[in-house]
Parts: structure tokens; sequence; C-alpha cells
């Protein structure tokens, strides 16, 4: 950054393009995309917990777009790697699995971002460092703190004709 001091805003931006670039490049030897590996890693880990989600689910989850999850899992389903089954509690909402062969190349994405996320750690001290912990906290917070478009006028400006 050539010495300029740079505002969070701009270092979260940056870092999480850094990140999405990254993942990108590292899952595409196994034909996926930084979005795609979101949704098959969140599905896997949802499993794990013994949860079939919902689309809507996973899309809380992920953060992406209740669509855009639509779009991806529909794809994903062409390409054998998830399985849409109508909710029998709810017959609109579609639930999301894993095949056999999603979770197999899931678990080999996962292997090749976990190795990327330690290079990414490193700096502060690894995974299970008591700063990466934090950093994780810290990061937790941020997303968890509401970030509701503020009303660029005040209530002053508002009230003059």
């Amino acid at each position: 950054m050539d010495g300029e001091i740079a505002t969070p805003g701009f270092l979260v931006w940056r870092l999480s393009t850094k990140w999405r670039v990254a993942v990108d490049r590292a899952v595409a030897p196994l034909g996926m995309t930084h979005a795609q590996y979101a949704l098959l890693a969140s599905l896997y880990g949802m499993s794990r917990a013994g949860l079939r989600p919902s689309q809507r689910r996973l899309a809380d989850h992920t953060g992406l777009e209740p669509l855009y999850v639509s779009k991806l899992a529909r794809a994903l389903e062409s390409s054998g790697l998830v399985a849409r089954t109508r909710d029998p509690d709810d017959p609109r909402a579609m639930q999301l699995s894993l095949t056999e062969q999603g979770h197999e190349l899931t678990g080999r994405a996962i292997t090749t971002v976990q190795n990327l996320l330690d290079q990414l750690l490193r700096p502060l001290g690894g995974q299970d460092a008591p700063r990466a912990r934090q950093f994780a906290r810290d990061l937790a917070t941020l997303l968890d703190a509401p970030l509701d478009p503020l009303d660029p006028l005040t209530e002053n400006e508002k009230a003059q004709p």
C-alpha cells in the first residue's frame, strides 16, 4: 500500500477479493468456482451436522442471494454433485443434499482450501494461533453487526423545504 493508511472498509474489501480469487484458482482444477465451493462446503458441513437445508437456509448461511443459490444448485444438480428434493414440510421449498460424487469432490476441495487458509493465516501464527482465533472472532463480530444503508439526509435536512 506504499505507506498510505487504508480504511478498514478498503482492507476488508481487498482481503475478501484476494481470498475469492485465491479460492477460485485453488478449486478450478476440481472444476468448480469459489461460489460453488462456498455452497458445496457449507452443504457438506451442514449435512455432517445432520441437516438437510433448504435452498433458502443455505442462502442465509452463505450470504449468497437466494436466486443465485437456486441457480447454483440447479447447475450442481446437473453436474451430479447435488440432489434437490421437495421439502415434505413446505412443498414450495427445495432441500439440498450432496450426492456421493459431490461428497467426494467437496472433501477434496475442502482439503485444498484448508491448505490455502493455512497459508493465509501463517502471518498470524497459523490457524490454531491465539491471534488467528481472535481474528476469526473479530470477523464474526463484524459479520453479525447490522449493516443497513444509512439515509444520508439528517432529520434537519429532511425538515427543510
